[in-house]
């Protein structure tokens, strides 16, 4: 049985879960909060593959910390993974402590954006947008 590690979105810890249990309701084992509640999943380039092959489109978001513009967007992502929890699963990638994602997925520019669907690429947006727009583009690329 294959696992991934997730970082719990509200204490922090690391937890160990099994792959297929990816869609289940997992709690985090030290505080019991729900581990996949409609906060941004760090990922990192052990967890990513197995993030994106939800059945759930993917938003994964490249940021770094010293990022201007990464920081101020990051709010807007953090309420759009909440607004839309049961439709989307949003991830973030430290592209300092995750180089290796960043190479991988060309990053030339941060924050940049992309959308997956069964772990395919399906769109990549530069830049960060205000909610509302943030929003409209969402909408138009989960038609696709």
């Amino acid at each position: 049985m294959s696992t991934i590690t997730t970082r719990c979105p509200h204490c922090q810890g690391l937890n160990r879960l099994p792959v297929e249990r990816i869609h289940d309701k997992a709690t985090c084992g030290a505080c019991k909060e729900s581990l996949l509640d409609g906060k941004p999943v760090d990922a990192t380039s052990e967890n990513f593959q197995a993030l994106l092959q939800s059945e759930q489109p993917v938003v994964v978001d490249f940021w770094a910390p010293w990022c201007h513009p990464c920081v101020g967007f990051t709010p807007i992502f953090e309420d759009v993974a909440a607004d839309r929890k049961d439709q989307v699963r949003f991830v973030r990638i430290d592209t300092e402590s995750q180089q290796e994602l960043a190479v991988q997925y060309r990053i030339r520019s941060i924050p940049t954006i992309m959308v997956f669907r069964q772990g395919q690429l399906i769109d990549t947006l530069n830049g960060a947008l205000p909610k509302s727009r943030f929003d409209q583009w969402l909408d138009q690329v989960l038609t696709k």
